[in-house]
């Protein structure tokens, strides 16, 4: 992946985030934030 890949998929996710917050508000992006930090936790665990 080149850096300009990688800067055009960075915006684009940025975009999408800024976009749903928009118009659903920002309840299910903390709770898929939470649930994130649950399986990062869960991984680690069994490193």
């Amino acid at each position: 992946m080149t850096n300009r890949i990688a800067i055009w998929l960075a915006l684009l996710i940025v975009a999408l985030l800024a976009l749903d917050t928009w118009f659903f508000g920002s309840d299910h992006i903390l709770f898929l934030g939470r649930k994130l930090f649950a399986l990062l936790d869960w991984v680690a665990f069994w490193r």
